[in-house]
């Protein structure tokens, strides 16, 4: 049985990405148990100063289930050509953990956007800094849903074509986190 973690970098109520984060159950393969981690809404802004008195439990806790997990899914919307700020805080947080539960583990991204490339450049920049934190992207099939709008009705994902295209990246990455447990 395989755990995987999911963090979302967005915070807005009606998220689309956070839609896709909530499909993942139902697509992921048969034994597999998603852990949706705390809101990156949850993180203090980073601060050194802050780190030195102690990390905050949001910090530690997510820590803790990304090491405990066997993947991590990250989905996550485009600002700016670049990833939100508030993804990009938790993500700076969870690096000074000692211990360094992303290093070595098999990280997957998705995006989701309302224009066409569906966050292809927020995908390219976490992809980057990921480097920093040692862990290892899944690189293809991609997933990058544009014009996700019309895709998503009442908070759910709906479109077949998407639904299975995420299942079939789901299968693949099963496959590529499984070989980092031998």
């Amino acid at each position: 049985m395989a755990n995987w973690a999911v963090w979302v970098g967005s915070v807005r109520k009606g998220s689309y990405n956070a839609a896709i984060a909530r499909a993942l159950a139902e697509l992921a393969p048969a034994g597999t148990s998603i852990d949706i981690l705390p809101s990156v809404a949850q993180f203090p802004i980073y601060d050194a100063d802050l780190q030195a008195e102690g990390f905050p439990a949001v910090v530690e806790d997510t820590g803790a289930r990304i090491a405990k997990a066997d993947g991590l899914i990250i989905v996550t919307p485009e600002y700016n050509y670049s990833v939100p700020g508030g993804l990009k805080n938790a993500i700076d947080w969870v690096s000074r953990l000692p211990g360094k539960p992303v290093a070595g583990k098999p990280v997957l991204i998705q995006s989701a956007s309302q224009g066409v490339l569906g966050g292809a450049r927020a995908q390219y920049h976490l992809r980057q800094i990921l480097v920093f934190l040692d862990g290892r992207v899944f690189n293809v099939p991609e997933v990058m849903v544009g014009k996700v709008q019309t895709l998503v009705e009442d908070g759910s994902l709906t479109d077949a074509g998407t639904r299975d295209f995420i299942a079939g990246q789901l299968k693949a990455f099963s496959a590529f986190a499984e070989s980092f447990k031998k």
